[in-house]
């Protein structure tokens, strides 16, 4: 089966400094894949890059076999590209409904945004509680599970999370990954950025491992948790 993602020798700068150095990555069809790694490995940056909001300098990103180097940021997610950015990112003059329907702005299947509206509800009960308050006035956890939810509703096939667990309260993050653990047993392929790399390796079924722009570790995710250096380095052993 093809890879939905390929990532070959990916070099993106900005402002005089490398901030990825040439790294390869892949993701399966239906797979979870988590990328870890310290503040200023450019786990961000990567995310950005195959979102379309930073140019690289070099490389190549393949979407389902299709070269993404022309391809604009919107149309990415036409294509089947979504991404959660780190912070959230809601539009906080906007209403939960209004924000979820954000999420389906590249649609024109109206019946269709509607069934996944109700579909985000069930999947997020907090939404739908507050689906007529203005997101700036959610909790963190809940405006999480609003950017979750939007992604959802542009029906990607590649979701993009970056540190869904930044400033959460332990219970909040339970949630979020009780969640990101559903989407994923539905054939979601995802890619999950994340500093917390105990939770993450303990989702996902495979990670890289960035250091300096640069992977110096990948493989099963069982393997990552039980190596002594990702153990000294990211899981406090």
């Amino acid at each position: 089966m093809n890879n939905i993602l390929d990532v070959r020798d990916l070099q993106v700068g900005y402002g005089g400094i490398q901030a990825v150095k040439g790294i390869d990555l892949c993701i399966a069809p239906g797979e979870l894949v988590a990328l870890i790694g310290s503040n200023g490995a450019g786990k961000t940056t990567t995310l950005k890059t195959l979102a379309g909001l930073l140019v690289p300098g070099s490389g190549q990103i393949c979407f389902d076999g299709q070269n993404l180097h022309k391809v604009a940021a919107h149309q990415r997610v036409s294509m089947g590209i979504a991404l959660v950015p780190e912070g959230r990112g809601v539009f906080a003059r906007l209403s939960v409904a209004e924000n979820l329907l954000m999420g389906a702005y590249s649609r024109c299947d109206q019946d269709e945004i509607a069934a996944d509206l109700a579909r985000m509800y069930v999947l997020f009960p907090r939404l739908i509680e507050r689906k007529d308050q203005l997101a700036g006035t959610l909790s963190g956890g809940e405006q999480q599970m609003l950017a979750m939810a939007r992604a959802l509703m542009s029906r990607p096939r590649l979701l993009m999370l970056d540190e869904p667990s930044m400033g959460l309260a332990p219970l909040m993050v339970k949630k979020i990954f009780e969640t990101i653990r559903e989407v994923a047993a539905q054939g979601m392929s995802i890619l999950l950025v994340e500093q917390n790399a105990r939770l993450a390796l303990q989702v996902a079924g495979r990670g890289y491992v960035m250091e300096s722009g640069a992977v110096t570790l990948s493989g099963a995710a069982c393997d990552l948790l039980g190596s002594d250096a990702v153990q000294r380095a990211y899981l406090g052993a």
